[in-house]
Order: C-alpha cells, then structure tokens, then sequence
C-alpha cells in the first residue's frame, strides 16, 4: 500500500513485463530504453510502453532499425543479424532445431532471446544447386514432406530419371548438366528450371502425309525413324525444340523420296528409303547432337478408287496365272497317259495288268458281277485298246 502511495505522490506506475516479451519504453515520443522481463517503475506521464513478444522471433524491420539507430549498443544485446553470403546458403537452428534457411545474399534478424541461435553455413555449386545429398537431408530435419520451407524459403527438387540427362536452367539461361538422380535447388527470383532430354533409343513417326508420286498418284504415307540424342548439351543449345526440326526434315524427305517414284517402286519397295536423302536427313540432325538410323515407310495408303483398280488388276494377274497353272497340269496328265499308252501297246503284260485294275474298279462300283465264259472273253469285250 504505502509503495502504491509512493508512487502516486511521485508521478510513477509500474509496469511489469513477461518473459515472453520485450518492451519498447518511449519517453515524451522518443525511445530511451528496451525493458526485459520484470517489473518496471515508469513515469504516469510521458512513459509509453511498446511490447514485442518473443513468440515471433523475427524482428519487424521497423523495430530493428529503430533500434540501431537510437540504441544502438542494446541493439547488440537484443538482435541477432544473420546473413548468407553469396554462393552460400545458411540453415538457422533455433535451441538446436532447424527453424528457417536463408537463401544466397538473404539477411534476417531475430531477437536473441528468443534463441539460442545457431547456425550451418553451406557452399552451394554451380548456380544456386544444393550440394549432393544436402537437400534430402534439409528436408528430412525440417520434417516437410514438400518442398516449401516455414520461413517461406522453397527447395526445389529436381529429378532426372535414368537414361535421361537434366540441364539446369536459371531465367532462361543454361546453368549446368545434371546426371540421373534428385537434386535439389534453391530457387531465384528469375526462377529455377529443369529441362530433361531422354538419351534412350526411340523412334518417331510422320503419319498422314498425302504426297504425289512421280506419276501423278496421291498417296498417304506414315514415315518411321529411329534415333537417339548423341549430344544433349547441343541438342539442348542448338535448337529450342529438336524434335520439330527432325519431324520437318523427315517431311521434306519423304516428298523428295516419293515424287521421284512412281507407285509400283513404292509398293514394291518401300521400306528402303533412298540412301542419299536418308544420309542428308543424319547429316542435317547430326549438327543438333542428334543421331538418326533407319528410316522406312511403313504404310502407302492409296485413295479409295485407286485401290479398287489395284485390287481389280492383282484379280486379273492372279487369274491370269491360275489359268497357266491349269494349262499345265493339264497338258503334263496328257502327256502321262499318252507315256502310257505307249507302254502298254508294246508290253501285252502291262496291258493285262491294266485289264486286270478295272475290273478290280469295276467290281467295287457294282453290287454283283457276274462272269461268262472265263475272264478273256468278258476283259475282250470291257477293254479294247489294241487295233
């Protein structure tokens, strides 16, 4: 009681501040002084308390220049300044625990009670890239199961599967090549991206493609190629999509390939394309890193009309054979049994054995046969070849 007297007839209160909290004390408008946890005997008049509680570890730009720049020896006391150099990048551990990342050039400052601070300090590669392993391991400390950090900061994953090779690209510009596997990166405010180039063997086709032969025969032709990428950097810098530039070359091919035919070349041949255009095809891709193998038609689709008249002509052609065929084999059972005959007119056994095998036919055929007069006269009267 009497020191609540006292501090009425003096013009003081008291203020008590938390451990959670510090304190601001403005005096007539103007900081004097920064109160930590405790109770504080302040001016009825004039003394103004502004609290910032340490639950928010970051210091307000406002609060911390402020400070500096007035109390600049309780600014050391108070704020803890932590930045990344460039090149570099800084995990910050709050009581030991990761609590934020600071990208290159980031700065922040925290409020040393609000601590202990510690921090790592990490070199990154080329670029803004994390080094091996670094980014899984941030990851799995701050327990995240996203890319995004608390702080706001992102990890960028970067995945390049097997066959593949990654290239590393910050606002447009290529960074570095990434072999098979995770990595990770810190992303620039000109943006971070991954370009990845299958280097596997694959083939691309050129389908629907109505092209006019040499005599004036409009075809639809599908057009395959095999190829693989030999050299990805070049591929990647050389052109800004390769595979629209080996799609437009295998066109312009096939219409230099098929004007020159005619449509029974084609379809007798087609699965051979003309080696000097083909080798024109390898040699144009090849200064894009590109490596290009067989190409083939795989189908020559004809107009409707035009493949009635086909299949009317291979009727006709096949006919045509089929009736020699015929013509054949008739004339060789001709000639067999004209041999025969020959044979039999000069041997009497061989036309009695003859004799003797129709009658075993005729006996099969009939029910009952009946036979006067012993065989002679009966095979006389069935048989006569001789004169």
């Amino acid at each position: 009681m009497m020191t609540r007297l006292t501090d009425i007839l003096t013009g003081m209160r008291r203020e008590t501040v938390t451990e959670g909290e510090l304190a601001f004390l403005f005096r007539k408008g103007k900081l004097v002084d920064v109160l930590t946890a405790g109770e504080h005997r302040l001016y009825a008049d004039g003394d103004v308390l502004e609290r910032v509680t340490l639950a928010k570890p970051e210091a307000l730009a406002q609060d911390s220049m402020l400070l500096r720049r007035v109390l600049p020896d309780q600014a050391k006391t108070h704020l803890t300044e932590l930045q990344a150099g460039e090149g570099e990048i800084v995990v910050v551990l709050r009581d030991g625990r990761p609590f934020t990342i600071l990208s290159p050039m980031d700065r922040v400052m925290l409020w040393t009670q609000s601590g202990p601070w510690t921090v790592e300090r990490y070199d990154l590669e080329i670029g803004r890239l994390l080094p091996e392993g670094l980014g899984d391991t941030l990851m799995a400390r701050f327990k995240l199961r996203t890319a995004n950090l608390s702080s706001g900061v992102g990890l960028k994953l970067l995945d390049v599967p097997e066959g593949h090779r990654g290239f590393l690209m910050e606002g447009g510009v290529f960074v570095t090549e990434l072999a098979p596997g995770r990595h990770w990166a810190i992303p620039a405010s000109s943006g971070v991206t991954l370009r990845v180039v299958d280097l596997r063997r694959r083939v691309h086709d050129v389908t629907g493609q109505e092209v006019l032969t040499r005599d004036r025969v409009t075809l639809r032709i599908n057009l395959t190629a095999d190829y693989r990428v030999a050299d990805p950097a070049l591929a990647v810098s050389a052109a800004h999509d390769w595979e629209a530039v080996l799609h437009r070359a295998l066109q312009l091919a096939l219409r230099r390939v098929v004007g020159l035919r005619t449509l029974d070349e084609l379809l007798a041949d087609k699965a051979v394309f003309d080696a000097e255009t083909a080798e024109a095809v390898r040699t144009d891709m090849a200064a894009l890193g590109v490596e290009v193998g067989d190409i083939a038609l795989r189908d020559v689709i004809l107009p409707g009309e035009m493949r009635d008249i086909l299949t009317a002509v291979v009727a006709a052609e096949k006919e045509v054979e089929a009736a020699a065929v015929r013509r054949r084999e008739d004339a060789n059972a001709t000639r067999a049994l004209l041999n025969q005959a020959k044979v039999m007119a000069d041997n009497p056994v061989m036309l009695r054995l003859k004799e003797l095998e129709a009658l075993e036919t005729v006996a099969d055929r009939v029910g009952n046969l009946v036979v006067h007069n012993g065989t002679q006269g009966l095979l006389g009267d069935l048989v006569r070849l001789r004169d």
